[in-house]
């Protein structure tokens, strides 16, 4: 491997770790299973490996964001997750907080080496 590419791989994962909660937080208006979750994400680009989710899944719920329950009417039990309401108004201020830096990396990445700020 390329060092170029392991840098990469390495920051990727850095990216990826820090905006995975918001991907999942995005999915759960309506009650998801894990694996309902996974493919849910797949289908929108987003890659989560099951032992990131489950994890994650039970860390938001003792934080209080999400309510789950589980399903045993079929021949495998479920447990559903869905938003708190407490999660609900964290999720909001997350998209407002999420939108912020994606507006400022745009600016600071477009506006590489313009001067604008004098340090050039």
């Amino acid at each position: 491997m390329s060092d170029e590419k392991e840098h990469l791989d390495k920051l990727m994962q850095e990216l990826r770790r820090g905006t995975i909660t918001i991907g999942v937080l995005s999915q759960l208006s309506n009650p998801q299973y894990g694996y309902s979750l996974v493919t849910m994400l797949a289908e929108k680009g987003i890659q989560v490996e099951p032992g990131t989710l489950y994890p994650l899944l039970r860390r938001l719920e003792k934080q209080g964001l999400l309510d789950s329950k589980w399903d045993t009417n079929e021949a495998r039990p479920r447990k559903y997750y869905l938003l708190s309401e407490t999660g609900k108004n964290v999720y909001d201020l997350l998209v407002v907080e999420w939108k912020n830096i994606v507006e400022s990396l745009n600016h600071v990445i477009e506006n590489k080496g313009d001067g604008e700020n004098g340090d050039d």
